[in-house]
């Protein structure tokens, strides 16, 4: 069986966002919220969970790393996937696995249990952001692609609000559970609204699955992972290290290798770096997302650590860096359509730096409003990096492109997301032990963290200075074919 050829979408010569794209875009957002909500709402619940099982931070931290590091491992497979067996037969799959990883979770007995079954979580979440992306990719064409990207942001720019707030709220006045189970109905309402609005899409029956690649980049993105993580209690050097890091950096090289020499689409096209605003985009999110995820795992824990917080006042402090994300989508679509990504992205990243710098500086008389309003800044700096950085990705790929295109992106993303986490969670851990033996106070733990987290924004800056400055043309000017959708069946 040959592959389909999709059907073009009606002209846009207004770059009007019509009502399918429009539906589309919700569909997809909503089903988007629930792995989006979990990486925030567990992150609250830290504290508690590690009471809960008694367990250090630093073994704690993998209920969030494992998390990431399954949705890192699976998204290779989600442009293959899509291909294989159709877009909207995969998201809806990945929405249930990730329901029952949900389930399992809200009833684990133990910090290993709850491990494994926020792994299985991740393997469902893991394909359903970049199947998004790349659907309304396809489905917007260049001159749309900054107001859909802007859509498609909006449970990022959600979470960082509603999902501290909820955690709080269940694990003061519930159960920690309930950070889980929150997604059912969720889940639920997006799987069934799926099912009526997403056009039905045909498979490809001869797309390959590249296996050699799959043997080689996902285990190998695991065991990098785990020896960076390890590192913090012996070294790098240490047996709990050395042997897991140096396997990882075999095995991706061995897949670069693979991927590049390969006639066949592997896995993972790296090929596709060579564009450079591509390239750029994915360096910048990768480092980018090191320092979201290092802070977003940092900050529940100061103010419930250093200041005595309850989990709900945590979550009500962490929402200012939302409400800063919120500011800055609502203006950076447009402009990335009108300015560039260039441009946009470089401020953002200063931004970001500016908001960074307080908690990098904190000590015990840091003022609280001094906090809230730098995570302010925060958020509207990582917003104004996330939008042009992520358009600038595929303004210049072919439609064919982008499934693949999707999920390299995406596995920088969330690598960059557990590289951040699991480092800094050593780094913490650490400072709190030499902390408590030589009675220093519990901010200066938190400050050296942060500083982490300030150097991983400072990396920004080189890839975003690569990122193109120019707007896009449309398509009728360039001669390039617009994007397609995906064809609709009976």
């Amino acid at each position: 069986m040959t592959r389909p050829t999709p059907t073009p979408p009606a002209a846009e010569p207004d770059g009007r966002i019509d009502a399918q794209l429009w539906w589309l875009c919700g569909v997809l957002v909503l089903g988007a919220l629930t792995t989006l909500l979990d990486g925030t709402i567990v992150n609250v619940a830290i504290d508690a969970l590690s009471q809960e099982f008694d367990s250090t931070i630093d073994t704690i931290q993998w209920t969030v790393t494992g998390y990431l590091l399954a949705l890192s491992i699976v998204v290779p497979l989600s442009g293959w996937a899509m291909e294989r067996f159709g877009a909207k037969r995969m998201w809806l799959a990945a929405q249930g696995l990730f329901l029952i990883g949900s389930v399992l979770s809200g009833i684990a007995w133990s910090v290993e249990s709850l491990v494994v079954f926020r792994v299985i979580q991740g393997l469902g979440g893991g394909m359903v952001m970049p199947m998004a992306q790349a659907m309304l990719a396809r489905a917007a064409g260049p001159t749309r692609l900054g107001r859909v990207m802007a859509v498609v942001s909006v449970p990022a720019m959600l979470a960082p609000i509603i999902g501290p707030v909820i955690g709080g709220v269940f694990v003061d006045e519930l159960n920690w559970r309930w950070i889980f189970f929150i997604n059912i109905p969720i889940g639920l309402a997006a799987i069934v609204l799926a099912w009526i609005k997403l056009p039905a899409d045909r498979p490809a029956a001869d797309a390959q699955l590249d296996l050699l690649g799959l043997l080689l980049l996902s285990p190998g993105l695991a065991l990098l992972l785990y020896g960076a993580a390890e590192s913090g209690s012996e070294g790098f050097t240490g047996v709990g290290s050395l042997p897991y890091t140096v396997a990882g950096l075999l095995l991706l090289i061995g897949f670069a290798v693979h991927a590049l020499r390969t006639g066949r689409t592997p896995l993972i096209d790296l090929r596709l770096l060579k564009d450079r605003g591509y390239s750029a985009a994915v360096l910048t999110q990768f480092t980018l997302n090191s320092a979201v995820f290092g802070a977003m795992f940092l900050l529940p824990l100061y103010f419930q650590m250093d200041r005595g917080d309850s989990v709900l006042h945590a979550g009500l402090m962490l929402a200012p860096q939302g409400v800063g994300y919120v500011i800055a989508m609502a203006v950076v679509g447009k402009a990335t359509d009108r300015m560039g990504p260039g441009v946009l992205a470089l401020a953002g990243v200063v931004v970001t730096l500016l908001g960074t710098l307080p908690f990098a500086l904190l000590d015990e008389n840091s003022s609280q409003a001094l906090l809230a309003g730098a995570m302010v800044l925060r958020g509207i700096g990582v917003g104004v990096v996330t939008l042009p950085s992520l358009a600038a990705a595929y303004r210049s790929l072919a439609p064919a492109a982008m499934p693949r295109a999707s999920s390299a992106m995406n596995i920088f993303q969330r690598l960059g997301g557990s590289v951040g986490t699991a480092v800094v969670a050593v780094v913490l851990q650490n400072a709190l032990t030499d902390a408590k033996a030589s009675g220093t106070p519990l901010a200066e733990p938190f400050s050296a963290s942060f500083w982490w987290v300030f150097a991983f924004t400072a990396l920004t800056l080189l890839p975003a200075l690569f990122l193109p400055r120019a707007t896009p043309a449309p398509a009728a000017a360039t001669g390039k074919a617009a994007p397609a959708k995906e064809p609709a069946t009976a």
